[in-house]
């Protein structure tokens, strides 16, 4: 069951997944998500780590939440069926 806080992160996922597109990196990160999957908590906790010089630039709501996209196995996935589903549209 998704919380009211998991639904506020997901509101940015559209608008991460234009960006994507438009930059033409979307099967490039589904790539990534998919095969790094092991190493993906530890690319949470560079963010969390690197936060302060990385904020400026991604600001604290989406550095929050992309890290936290790259915790949670569930939001990972997630984000992937989006992405693989716009892919196809």
């Amino acid at each position: 069951m998704q919380t009211d806080l998991s639904l506020e992160r997901r509101r940015s996922w559209p608008a991460w997944a234009a960006a994507l597109r438009r930059r033409g990196l979307e099967a490039l990160v589904v790539w990534a998500l998919e095969a790094g999957s092991p190493l993906t908590l530890l690319g949470a906790q560079a963010l969390y780590l690197g936060g302060p010089l990385l904020r400026p630039w991604l600001g604290e709501a989406s550095l929050d939440d992309l890290a936290r996209l790259l915790e949670d196995d569930e939001e990972r996935d997630a984000f992937l069926a989006l992405l693989q589903e716009e892919a196809v549209s």
